[in-house]
């Protein structure tokens, strides 16, 4: 049987147009790098994943054995920016959309969707993942949990991706709890919102000089805010000030 050609990124993210979602095209292929880097017996795990946007994309770049678990109780909270309640018959159409969006990519059968909070759901991913990419409740008390809970689960040299970063206030202070003096994780840089980091060990040193490159970001997180309190109380001058289009920075 001949083996199916795998698909370019272009034409993946082409293919994801009209899927609902907050994913810019850089951290799309920020997302398809990282995970076309495995190998197989490796593992993908993301945590939030709304209507299957990024989903398709690491399942879509994961090499054959590499195993894609999507977490996301689609309970209808936190459902994207200001769309922090919602009611359950939200979260089953987002389900529902999840579902339909990933077998119209053909990527269906890759993706292990568990059907739970994050923090339910840490009993079923047993072992080590080689990918984390954190786009949960960006509240920073569930924030906090993700990524120490399933940063724990990062192998050694293995990546955590989180969305938001810099722009959401629950997130950026997770951050400053968690990352910028851990000694766990190297920050290597962001697509927008989305930041890389490194499972490795830090020391005095390193972790010094790392927190001091996550701090570099800071001026763009006061920017960001900025945008979405000018967005929040329509103050369109200092939007346009600001360097915005009026989009929610992400």
């Amino acid at each position: 049987m001949t083996a199916t050609a795998p698909r370019a990124f272009d034409d993946v993210f082409r293919s994801i147009a009209d899927v609902q979602g907050w994913m810019t095209r850089a951290q799309a292929q920020r997302l398809w790098d990282r995970a076309s880097e495995l190998v197989g017996g490796d593992r993908i795990v993301e945590i939030g994943s709304y209507q299957g946007r990024s989903a398709i994309v690491l399942a879509s770049a994961a090499p054959e054995g590499v195993e894609v678990v999507a977490i996301d109780p689609h309970g209808g909270n936190d459902r994207g920016p200001q769309q922090l309640e919602g009611e359950w018959e939200e979260g089953q159409r987002d389900h529902e959309a999840f579902d339909g969006n990933l077998a119209r990519a053909g990527v269906r059968d890759r993706v292990r969707h568990v059907r739970k909070a994050s923090q339910e759901a840490t009993s079923d991913v047993t072992g080590l993942v080689e990918l984390l990419y954190i786009d949960g409740a960006h509240r920073y008390a569930p924030a906090v949990a993700d990524i120490r809970r399933w940063g724990d689960k990062v192998a050694e040299g293995g990546v955590m991706l989180i969305h938001d970063s810099f722009s959401s206030i629950g997130v950026t202070l997770a951050l400053l709890a968690t990352t910028f003096f851990g000694a766990g994780f190297r920050y290597e840089g962001r697509s927008g919102s989305m930041t890389q980091y490194r499972k490795v060990g830090l020391g005095p040193l390193a972790r010094l000089a790392n927190a001091g490159r996550q701090a570099l970001e800071l001026p763009w997180f006061v920017r960001n805010v900025l945008v979405k309190v000018s967005i929040e109380y329509k103050l369109t001058p200092l939007t346009r000030l600001l360097g915005s289009d009026g989009t929610w920075p992400y």
